[in-house]
Parts: structure tokens; C-alpha cells; sequence
């Protein structure tokens, strides 16, 4: 009628065993969001960095806003982007969407 204490103590041990068992679903999870939108995420910012790094005069550059430009002055955190002949606007320097190299101009037109 009364459960010994030997068993009891058995019956404890295995609830430890299961408590791991109910996380591997968990971390399972936290692996592969981490392999498919984290580290993805984390190159291209890694990416954008660089190529804003690397932001030099004469550069032509898209604008998150759209704006396309060349690049007349760089300074700290700024550019200073021509868009037309004498317009010249101060940008972020993060708001570079992209640097159009001649390649990718001419692949543009064609």
C-alpha cells in the first residue's frame, strides 16, 4: 500500500532525464533560426558595413530613398552626393543602398 522509498527515489531520477528531453525541441529550434535568418542576417550587414567603409569620391551610388548620385566629398559619418549638375546633398553615410560599379551600369543598359 505504501510506496517504498528506494522506489520513490527511482522514480525521481528519471523525471531529470525527461526535463532535458522537453528542451531539445527548444534548442533545435534556436539552431535552425540561427542557421537560416540570423547568420544570413549578420553577413549582409557584415557586407553593407564594409561597402559603406570603402565609400570613396567618384563613386556612383544608389540611396535607400532611390536617389542615384556620385559621390563628390566623403566625410565622417556623411557623404555629399551630386545628383545633378551643381546639386549637391548631404547623406548618411548608411543610407548607401548601393555602389554602381561600371560593370553593373553597363549590365543595366543592355
Amino acid at each position: 500500500m505504501f510506496v517504498t522509498p528506494a522506489y520513490a527515489q527511482a522514480a525521481g531520477g528519471a523525471g531529470a532525464g525527461a526535463a532535458f528531453a522537453q528542451f531539445i525541441p527548444l534548442i533545435l529550434i534556436f539552431a535552425i533560426m540561427y542557421f537560416l535568418m540570423i547568420r544570413p542576417q549578420q553577413k549582409r550587414a557584415k557586407q553593407h558595413r564594409e561597402m559603406v567603409g570603402a565609400l570613396k569620391k567618384g563613386d556612383q551610388v544608389i540611396t535607400q530613398g532611390g536617389i542615384i548620385g556620385k559621390v563628390a566629398s566623403v566625410r565622417d559619418d556623411e557623404i555629399e552626393v551630386e545628383i545633378a549638375s551643381g546639386v549637391r546633398v548631404r547623406i548618411v553615410r548608411s543610407t548607401v543602398a548601393q555602389v554602381l560599379n561600371p560593370t553593373t551600369a553597363v549590365a543595366a543598359n543592355n
